[in-house]
């Protein structure tokens, strides 16, 4: 590790928190002027955005032989954008999930991680598949579209009056203007900091597979983190969850199909990834499903535990490469201890917040039949 190494990373988050601020400003006053909601613009244009880095590497990665780098890449930033991004996020102000996420786009991301497991399992994502994959996000951006402009002239049909502004939004193209190059600036940020920790990962001699799970995949995915914390901070908690939902569906149709597509043979998925990683990333999808499924919020307590089992998971992998001494007592503390009382934790808020909901539904009830409600 040398100076220049360390300035890399110091203006590599300069730029992304620059580039998050102009992002989340620019996408929420474009919504405001399409007349979408913030979660729509979060799902597709913030998710696609700041999905560009790990496009970026993926493809590079591929181009340069490294197929094992450019599948922890995506698998990595998927485990990332949940655990650690949510978990944040969330740490910062308590996230608000909105109907449309829980009917389609949070299936939709569970979904494509169990696909993206099945058309591993032989080793490789083949071009047909790549394309499968790809279609499928496709097909997922129209359909979010379609719902969110169905849903607001509902919604203004109901008010039968337009809806009232805080303040006029700015001008389209100078909103435009703001997503630009807030990209860009997030893009360069990523690829700042990237380079930099890429050197010295390399330097410990750490394997391809392991530096895209963690050190490339925590760099590629500061844009999201960046927008994501940015927009709790500014109230846009819509936009914030839109991303990191967005940004999965993204990394496996769109970063990872690609990819297959444009490699002769396809892209291969090294054993370990399909063993423990991609698992592991559907096991993080599917635990985000009992948390938006029953309170409709993201509450800090649920952050925290999000951030550290990120922080567990990232323990995990690095001893697991160095071969560690502390690995063996690590595993079993968290098979015996950590593991179990997470499941149980997440069991019994979901038994709760079930309870809750069946409650306040039999309250909704009475009251629409004319009977007294206690």
């Amino acid at each position: 590790m040398d100076l220049l190494d360390i300035a890399r990373v110091i203006g590599g988050l300069v730029l992304l928190v620059g580039g998050g601020e102009l992002l989340v400003r620019g996408a929420s006053n474009l919504a405001a002027r399409m007349g979408i909601s913030p979660l729509v613009v979060g799902l597709t244009v913030v998710s696609a955005a700041t999905s560009a880095p790990e496009l970026a590497v993926t493809v590079g990665a591929v181009l340069d032989g490294q197929p094992d780098l450019a599948v922890g890449n995506v698998v990595g930033s998927n485990i990332a954008n949940v655990l650690l991004i949510l978990g944040v996020a969330a740490l910062v102000l308590p996230l608000v999930v909105r109907e449309q996420l829980i009917k389609i786009d949070v299936p939709v991301m569970v979904g494509l991680s169990v696909a993206l497991l099945l058309v591993a399992r032989d080793g490789q994502i083949s071009t047909v598949e790549g394309v499968v994959l790809l279609g499928a996000m496709a097909a997922h951006t129209v359909l979010t579209v379609v719902v969110s402009r169905r849903a607001q002239r509902e919604e203004l049909r109901k008010r039968r009056a337009p809806a009232p502004r805080e303040g006029e939004p700015m001008r389209a193209p100078l909103a435009l203007l703001l997503v630009v190059v807030g990209v860009a600036l997030l893009v360069s940020g990523a690829n700042l900091l990237v380079s930099g920790a890429v050197n010295i990962a390399e330097a410990l001699g750490i394997s391809g597979l392991v530096v895209g799970l963690t050190v490339v995949a925590i760099g590629t995915s500061l844009p999201e983190l960046a927008a994501s914390v940015i927009a709790a901070v500014r109230g846009q908690r819509d936009l914030a969850v839109g991303n990191v939902v967005g940004s999965c569906i993204a990394n496996i149709g769109l970063v990872l199909g690609v990819p297959a597509i444009i490699s002769s043979g396809g892209l291969p998925v090294p054993t370990p990834a399909i063993a423990l990683d991609i698992p592991f990333m559907i096991a993080t999808t599917v635990a985000l499903a009992p948390v938006v499924f029953t309170g409709f919020t993201v509450a800090r307590w649920e952050g925290g535990l999000f951030v550290l089992l990120y922080a567990a998971y990232t323990a995990f992998v690095v001893l697991n490469a160095t071969r560690h001494e502390a690995l063996e007592g690590f595993e079993l503390v968290m098979v015996i201890f950590v593991l179990p009382l997470v499941a149980l934790t997440l069991l019994v808020t979901s038994t709760f917040e079930l309870g809750v909901l069946a409650e306040r539904r039999r309250v909704r009830a009475k009251a629409a039949a004319g009977q007294p409600v206690p």
